[in-house]
């Protein structure tokens, strides 16, 4: 019995995984990518290879090779003057599969202020190696790099765990120098980070940081996932996928969690939460609507309208990728029908979900 159980949980996996994570708003394209990884190059503990490998199996558009610049722990065992290594080795693992964008990163590796910098889609790491971390941030806005500030709420750098500016990230925010924040960075969601994105218009990130396995640290047999950032493009040319990011097109998965600003928070829920209706029976006065979820997420609805349910309580979850069926007592016949609903798992601010509302004319 417990091997059959076995063999079925792989198998939902490997389903889960052959499907699109969320549908695509129209004219639009998700792509799933993961703006911070590491390998042997600096701190972490596998081979670009494997980098490569796993972006490839769990399905990523894009992902960044973003080396630290400054912090080298390996450097004995394998020294390497070029800084650009790293990123070179994955470009040539992923030869041949077009599907996957690899592009060049660095992380600027320094205490706070500022912490700890990436910048991505950059020409040179070398070059923003430099000897104190403004010059390197200028320098990678000279190559036209995207440049967001990495785990803001680390403890390691804010022991209370509080995401906060301090003047040099004014500074940096008001040149336009620093273009988006780490609102998830491998295990952690920051509430304060969601806050200081929305107010100071920068691009919301979520990234894994991933140092070892993927597999290991994100429980991905069982069904676990990376944290990744969608980034609403207009194509899947990498020019495009850049000109959203630094338009702060972007919606962030986070364990069962998917949040961003509410303008590109709402095209993705209403693309992926569907609601149909057949009407009312023939001998009552009893609504009977399907809900569908074609996402990976579990959608967490709660009912904020006037009626009641006949099978169900307000608070409505509809799996991953399944339907859920509503009877909505309406006490007479109407010819219309609103159901309005928060999803209480999907969040356009700190604390604050989403809305959708499905509208039926009734027969």
């Amino acid at each position: 019995m417990k091997k059959v159980f076995f063999l079925f949980g792989l198998l939902h996996c490997y389903t889960t995984w052959a499907q699109q994570p969320f549908q695509s708003p129209e004219n639009i394209q998700l792509i799933q990518s993961d703006l911070h990884t590491h390998s042997v190059f600096s701190d972490g503990s596998v081979w670009p290879d494997i980098r490569i490998q796993e972006a490839l199996k769990e399905g990523l558009d894009l992902i960044a090779i973003t080396e630290h610049l400054e912090y080298q722990p390996h450097q004995a065992d394998i020294p390497h003057p070029d800084r650009n290594r790293s990123f070179e080795l994955a470009q040539g693992y992923g030869q041949g599969h077009k599907n996957l964008h690899i592009i060049n990163g660095a992380e600027i590796t320094r205490d706070m202020p500022p912490g700890h910098i990436n910048a991505v889609f950059i020409e040179d790491a070398n070059k923003i190696l430099q000897k104190d971390s403004l010059s390197g941030i200028e320098a990678a806005n000279a190559q036209k790099g995207f440049v967001f500030w990495n785990h803001p709420t680390w403890d390691a750098q804010r022991p209370d765990g509080i995401a906060r500016l301090d003047p040099f990230h004014k500074y940096l925010i008001d040149r336009k120098l620093l273009h988006g924040i780490e609102v998830v960075n491998e295990l952690t969601f920051s509430e304060e980070a969601f806050q200081l994105a929305l107010d100071n218009q920068l691009t919301i990130l979520g990234t894994s940081d991933i140092h070892g396995l993927t597999d290991w640290l994100f429980d991905i047999p069982n069904g676990g996932h990376r944290p990744t950032t969608f980034v609403l493009s207009r194509s899947k040319k990498v020019t495009d996928i850049k000109n959203a990011l630094f338009e702060g097109r972007t919606v962030v998965w986070f364990q069962d969690l998917l949040l961003g600003k509410e303008e590109n928070i709402q095209p993705v829920l209403t693309a992926n939460l569907k609601a149909t209706t057949s009407g009312y029976g023939k001998e009552n006065v009893i609504v009977k609507v399907e809900l569908e979820n074609k996402s990976a997420l579990p959608m967490i609805l709660v009912y904020q309208g006037p009626f009641s349910f006949y099978k169900n309580s307000r608070t409505i979850t509809i799996p991953p990728f399944q339907k859920k069926q509503l009877e909505i007592k309406t006490q007479k016949k109407r010819q219309n029908l609103s159901l309005p609903f928060t999803v209480n798992n999907v969040l356009v601010g700190p604390r604050q979900p989403a809305q959708i509302e499905f509208k039926f004319a009734l027969k």
